[in-house]
This record gives structure tokens, sequence and C-alpha cells, in this order.
């Protein structure tokens, strides 16, 4: 790896071998960065992989070393770029838009806020529960599930947790007059 550097700063020094590929060694890693950033519909691709097809041409007609050279440095240099493109875009204006960010809500978005205060509730099932169903509670018509046993319409339920948009009930064994 020392060697190919070494190699690289060698030829570079005299100049003349290396100018015309180093540059379109450049315009291709530039224009692969662009298509990281840009939408462009591949264009910018196709523009990249000729720029870096022509530095390796006229890299390897002036000698094996030089194109050696911009072999590796190409090999070395691309997946960084694109690396480094595709990190660099959630972070631009039009990657903030294409990109999702993730969940947006906590686990309490999606509950209705009369739902929090009803633990320890008292009701009826108003539909058989299998485990689903619906439940009388404060006379207010609610979705419940049980917690998996199957309840009979009519039946004394108590809600035992609420959990997102899910209100849980179970078999209410107390004495009635307790309700």
């Amino acid at each position: 790896m020392t060697t190919t550097f070494l190699a690289l700063a060698e030829t570079v020094s005299d100049g003349s071998e290396l100018t015309w590929p180093i540059l379109l060694l450049g315009l291709g890693l530039a224009l692969a960065l662009a298509e990281a950033l840009l939408p462009s519909g591949g264009f910018l691709s196709i523009g990249s992989a000729v720029a870096l097809g022509a530095a390796l041409v006229v890299a390897f007609s002036e000698g094996t070393r030089p194109g050696m050279t911009i072999l590796v440095a190409m090999a070395l240099l691309l997946p960084l770029t694109i690396g480094f493109g595709l990190w660099l875009f959630p972070r631009t204006p039009f990657g903030r838009n294409a990109v999702n960010p993730g969940l947006s809500f906590d686990a309490r978005a999606a509950t209705d806020e009369r739902d929090l205060t009803l633990v320890g509730h008292r009701g009826v099932a108003s539909s058989v529960l299998r485990p689903a169903g619906h439940a009388t509670l404060d006379g207010r018509r609610v979705d419940v599930v049980s917690r998996g046993e199957a309840i009979d319409a009519g039946t004394p339920v108590v809600v035992v947790e609420v959990s997102g948009n899910r209100v849980v009930v179970a078999r209410d064994d107390s004495p009635a007059d307790q309700a």
C-alpha cells in the first residue's frame, strides 16, 4: 500500500504522465459524488463511468506503472467518494425531504386521552369478546380486548391495561356492590 502511494508521488512529481488521467479521475469522482446527491436518473453515473474509463485508458496508454497507479487510486477513492455522498445525502435539503425520518410519534399519540384514565374502571361487555369486542365503560362504548379468554356479552369486566390504542379488560369477579 505504501509503495503504491510512493509510486503515485514519484509519477506525479514528473507531471507529464498523469496530468490528464488525474484530471479525468477527479472529474469522474466529482460526477459520482454529484450522482449520490442529485437526482439525475443515472446520467451523472454514466458520465462518471466514461470519465473514469477514459482516465484508465489514458493512464495505461502512458505505460503500465501510470495505469496501475490510477487503477489503485480509483479503487481506493471511488468507494470513499460514494460512501461520503451517501453519508452527506440525508443532510442536504433535498435529502431531508427524500429520506424517511422514521416514526414521529410516541406510544401515546395513538391513544384517546380519555382512555388513559380507564385502568381500574369497571363496565359490561356489550359484545362477545373473542378476545376483541366492545364494552360499555362509564356509559361509553369502547373497543376492547380480553387477555385471551372469551368473555360473553353482559359479563362484568374491569380494565387492566391501556397500551397505545389497546384497552385490555378481564372478567370482573368482584362483588356487584363494589361496581
